[in-house]
């Protein structure tokens, strides 16, 4: 189960940095979280959202995102496969 903290927010920013993706915070009028730009690899999530959002937001990108392994180390890849799996215990 993915816990919704401060600590699972940094380490989902982290992985996205690793596969090269760039997250910023901004206002935005987008009804969801956050949302990936134009096919680009920046996603912009709502500054205004609550913790849970964000997180919650993320993790629903990153699970359609093709992210390469190759990129990743063993603990950020652990946790990508963790992060997929979460969907099949929703």
């Amino acid at each position: 189960m993915l816990t919704l903290t401060t600590h699972t927010l940094e380490k989902m920013e982290m992985l996205l940095k690793t596969a090269g993706y760039k997250v910023r915070y901004e206002k935005g009028n987008f009804k969801t979280g956050a949302c990936l730009l134009l096919n680009s690899k920046m996603i912009v999530v709502n500054r205004f959202s609550n913790l849970e959002s964000k997180i919650l937001a993320l993790a629903e990108l990153m699970r359609e995102l093709e992210i390469d392994p190759n990129l990743l180390d063993d603990k950020q890849l652990t946790f990508l496969q963790q992060l997929k799996q979460t969907k099949l215990q929703l």
